[in-house]
């Protein structure tokens, strides 16, 4: 909880300085930009979370992301499919994909790092060759399918709340009762302090990392599904780029242990939503935007620290608090 409120502060504190110095921050055109963004993003974020609870990473987010959304385009629009069959067949492949992760990191006992970064350049290449490294877009022949990602529920005011935050709350919602209200939810938190511990316990660790892997790759094809959507100009080159890192970020930022077993998805949503403010700012306070990853990488680190420090000023008062109570016994 003290975790919670430290990276929901740091989220306050950017919000009110950013809409101090220019309050255009906080007009309803660009709040609804910056809700839809950040539900897009937690999507591929809550997947990033799973991943990392069981002490795992996923460097292919961004590449089956390219996949999807490419492929998507181009069973539509090259090869005439029908949106239900393009829709079962892409999420299908992102599915078999975080199957195959999972298969080759616990039965292959292969590094997550190493199979995840060998997707990355598989995925994208595959992209590239089934497009022919061209374009791809909807026009204007699906435009009710295009409603899931640009579609907005008139609030007051201008004010609308996009589609894809709705979906986010559906998923957000799923992913917190699986982790914190299953036996299967407790056993993944379990395998990420100490998988050791957890197989000798009888727990099926392989099956949860298994579990975990291709939770993440479907969330990573909602997501490029969604995004490819709300784009409608789809880059096979560009399309998912470097977004694996943000949605890692994000998870870290939001309470996730690199380490392991500790996670929330509410913390995850704030961690992504922290991500997407101070990407909003740059660009609304006119900062320069080849500072964008510097200054961002700068908040992550900083906030990471201060975790850190904290936890160990905790530790550390805990101790002497143990000690003394030991003294006076």
């Amino acid at each position: 909880m003290k975790k919670l409120l430290g990276i929901f502060g740091l989220l306050v504190a950017v919000f009110a300085l950013t809409s101090i110095a220019n309050p255009q921050f906080v007009s309803a055109y660009n709040l609804q930009n910056l809700i839809r963004w950040t539900s897009l993003f937690g999507i591929i974020s809550i997947g990033a979370a799973f991943v990392i609870i069981t002490g795992g990473i996923d460097l292919s987010i961004g590449s089956t992301i390219g996949l999807v959304g490419s492929m998507m385009a181009w069973l539509l629009t090259q090869k005439g499919w029908g949106v239900g069959p393009t829709l079962a067949a892409v999420m299908l492949c992102s599915l078999a994909i975080g199957l195959a992760h999972g298969l080759l990191i616990t039965k292959m006992r292969l590094q997550p790092f190493v199979v995840t970064l060998c997707g990355l350049l598989l995925y994208r290449g595959i992209a590239r060759f089934l497009t022919d490294d061209q374009s791809q877009g909807f026009g204007n022949s699906h435009d009710t399918l295009r409603q899931l990602a640009i579609g907005k529920l008139p609030i007051s005011g201008g004010f609308a709340l996009p589609a894809p935050l709705f979906i986010l709350l559906g998923i957000a919602a799923l992913a917190a009762v699986f982790l914190n209200l299953t036996v299967a939810g407790r056993h993944l938190l379990a395998l990420g302090r100490n998988e050791t511990a957890a197989r000798f316990s009888g727990i099926r660790t392989d099956t949860l990392k298994i579990v975990a892997y291709v939770l993440c790759s479907g969330l990573a094809g909602v997501g490029g599904i969604l995004f490819s959507l709300d784009l409608n100009s789809i880059q096979p080159s560009g399309l998912g780029e470097f977004y694996e890192l943000y949605a890692i970020a994000a998870a870290v930022l939001g309470g996730c242990s690199l380490r392991g077993g500790e996670g929330t998805i509410t913390g995850v949503i704030i961690g992504t939503a922290v991500m997407r403010v101070l990407y909003n700012a740059i660009n609304i306070l006119g900062i320069p935007t080849h500072l964008e990853f510097a200054i961002i990488g700068a908040v992550i680190l900083a906030g990471v620290m201060t975790d850190e420090w904290v936890k160990r000023f905790a530790a550390r008062r805990r101790a002497a608090r143990e000690r003394a109570e030991g003294a006076t016994a």
